[in-house]
């Protein structure tokens, strides 16, 4: 297939790269998911005061053998579950009714005059008019699931940084997981586990690449053409 004007020809396949371009949202969990651990100091002496506390010990390394994360590169269990139920109705209905009425002091009677039929008019009017709107929105939403996160920054209160994420691959298509958020080492349970409902800021979003999600997507310049065009 040729075309007269190579301009005519550049410009369809330009469109047609445009078409082919979907620009992906914004992330809402910015930054690293991942860091790796600091290599500890080495310590060429290590005196054995023959104490059970050694300065090297975690405190709840007294107590239990299961360690606690607090230092970047440990890791730890989220169990998000999270749900958000919302519902907003709105219904408006005004009217308003007008009559006026003008009767001059010979009122009824006709005359050829301008004067006097000015003096003897009669006319009424009336109007009226009414508004009725109603609105129903509801919002449901629910997700429950636990991923595994890596404490990425300590913060100088001793609260940790943590992120996150997992990708799972099926039939070309690939879902990915992320989660952020601060949390108390504190509110973390036995087994290393924490609700999502403890974690500060906490961010989640799940994200689908594939032929299913470019398939239900549409890209910007459909968008725009979706707006001013009625045939996309």
């Amino acid at each position: 297939m040729s075309f007269p004007c190579p301009s005519i020809g550049a410009a369809l396949a330009a469109s047609l790269l445009l078409c082919a371009c979907a620009s992906a949202p914004p992330s809402v969990v910015p930054g690293p998911v991942l860091a790796t651990p600091i290599k500890p100091p080495m310590f060429l002496e290590r005196p054995n005061n023959g104490a059970i506390y050694q300065s090297t010990m975690s405190a709840n390394s007294l107590f239990s053998a299961e360690r606690r994360p607090q230092a970047i590169g440990d890791t730890l269990k989220v169990d998000i579950a999270e749900s958000l139920k919302a519902s907003q109705q709105q219904s408006t209905d005004t009217s308003r009714q007008n009559n006026v009425a003008v009767k001059g002091p010979g009122a009824g009677k006709k005359s050829s005059n301008l004067i006097d039929s000015l003096l003897n008019v009669d006319a009424s009017a009336s109007g009226s008019d009414a508004f009725k709107g109603k609105g129903t929105t509801d919002a449901s939403t629910s997700f429950n699931t636990q991923l595994a996160v890596t404490v990425i920054n300590v913060l100088p209160n001793g609260h940790l940084v943590v992120a996150g994420e997992r990708n799972i691959g099926l039939n070309g298509g690939r879902n990915t997981l992320r989660f952020s958020g601060t949390l108390d080492p504190r509110d973390i349970l036995p087994g290393n586990v924490v609700n999502s409902r403890d974690v500060v800021n906490a961010s989640l979003e799940t994200v689908a690449q594939g032929d299913v999600s470019e398939a239900a997507s549409r890209t910007w310049l459909q968008r725009v053409l979706t707006r001013s065009l009625s045939i996309w």
